[in-house]
């Protein structure tokens, strides 16, 4: 049965959307090939016709995943006035649900390390998503020189990053709920304060 160029164009997708989901919730490594094709509806067999190889699959996997991240932030950005966007990109990230759904959330500290070990390609796609992202931020500090909002947005997004890993490290309970607190307060902090400015020359 032969099938349209449309059909098998959707069926990629879905293999990428449902592969961009376990791998967020199983890891890069914690999820094979008869898996994700499993999950997706279809046979390993048929996994070649649409990939060249596993790499090829993780890669287009994760860009997708921190594609969604950053439209998430936009939109999130577009519905709140200028003065709150960073924050509300910060509060929305450290919090219980993304905490609890790292299966729906942000690929950098779900896949971030394995794909620092991958190959130089994949390396080379996270790096740069992560840098659109990182520039995303930074576009929602336009009071800021753009060297210091871009520096300013890639330690917020460090800290926010690194505290939610901390925040499933800890579970569900109170210790958790305490480092979600501690990082959306690191990063806002940071944010809020004013760049620093060169002295004048006499």
């Amino acid at each position: 049965m032969r099938y349209t160029k449309e059909h098998k164009q959707e069926t990629h997708a879905r293999i990428v959307r449902k592969a961009s989901v376990r791998l967020r919730e199983k890891g890069a490594h914690g999820i094979g090939v008869a898996d994700l094709m499993k999950e997706a509806g279809l046979t390993h067999g048929g996994f070649y016709a649409h990939f060249n190889s596993r790499e090829a699959l993780v890669i287009e996997a994760f860009n997708y995943a921190m594609d969604r991240s950053t439209d998430r932030w936009r939109k999130l950005a577009e519905q709140t006035s200028p003065e709150k966007r960073f924050a509300a990109i910060v509060e929305s990230y450290l919090t219980t649900i993304h905490r609890d759904d790292p299966g729906h959330g942000c690929a950098v500290p779900t896949l971030g390390p394995e794909i620092a070990r991958e190959g130089a390609k994949a390396r080379k796609a996270f790096a740069a998503r992560l840098d659109e992202m990182i520039e995303m931020m930074a576009d929602q500090l336009p009071e800021l020189p753009r060297k210091a909002a871009r520096a300013q947005a890639i330690a917020a997004l460090s800290t926010m990053a690194g505290a939610l890993v901390l925040s499933r490290i800890a579970g569900t309970g109170e210790f958790s709920e305490e480092i979600l607190g501690a990082g959306r307060e690191a990063a806002l902090s940071r944010a809020s304060k004013p760049a620093a400015r060169k002295p004048r020359a006499n």
